[in-house]
């Protein structure tokens, strides 16, 4: 229940301004497609790998 004076000035002390926060800086890659990226590199080093073991081998 909000009861007003009868008399006199009505003022209130809050003044409401801008606040600035700071810019969240999102990432240009996600981690999981950095995780994928990671697995197919290391997927093709393996297999680079075995190429040139069996090149190796013949």
């Amino acid at each position: 229940m909000e009861i007003l004076p009868k008399y006199g000035l009505l003022y209130s002390d809050e003044s409401f301004e801008m606040v600035l926060c700071k810019p969240k800086i999102l990432p240009l890659k996600s981690v999981t497609l950095e995780k994928l990226e990671n697995m197919q590199k290391q997927a093709q080093e393996a297999l680079k790998m075995q190429e040139q073991q069996q090149d190796t081998a013949d």
